[in-house]
């Protein structure tokens, strides 16, 4: 099995679980909000982290599925060697957003919410562990495009 469909695949059940929980915690929400008439204090909280978790892996999962949102409009009017050009070009592009703004960036927004103790309000969690997900999925997001720009034929 190659290295993309090792990745593809742990990506898979990583949102899946992360999917699972997020369901039942808004059915908590829900649940202890009405039913019980006492509002949980924490899931509101961790829905909001778990849709942060879920929104950057899910980008990271179709990158590589190459089921992102694009203007293809150039690309499919291009004769076969331009296209492959274009892909590579638009995946160097991709590569460069990864690299500068999540992962250096979103590595520095990590650094300084540990450096200075910033925690959540209900969860009383360090908010550097929820933000780690910001390099990570430029990590997965890099090698992906890395990747098409290598093997610019595959599944594009």
């Amino acid at each position: 099995m190659k290295l993309k469909e090792k990745i593809d695949k742990l990506l898979e059940y990583v949102l899946i679980t992360i999917m699972s929980i997020l369901v039942i915690d808004v059915l908590w929400q829900v649940l202890s909000r009405y039913v019980l008439a006492s509002p949980s204090s924490f899931t509101d909280e961790l829905a909001g982290f778990l849709l942060i978790w879920v929104g950057l892996l899910g980008a990271a999962y179709v990158a590589g599925k190459h089921g992102h949102l694009s203007i293809d409009l150039l690309v499919r009017h291009s004769k076969p060697k331009t296209q492959k050009k274009l892909l590579i070009a638009i995946n160097v592009f991709v590569a460069l957003f990864a690299l500068l703004v999540m992962i250096i960036g979103g590595s520095w927004l990590v650094i300084t919410r540990f450096m200075f103790n910033v925690k959540s309000a209900a969860l009383h969690l360090p908010l550097g562990y929820v933000y780690i997900v910001l390099p990570l999925g430029g990590i997965i997001i890099l090698f992906y495009s890395i990747y098409f720009i290598i093997k610019p034929d595959t599944e594009q």
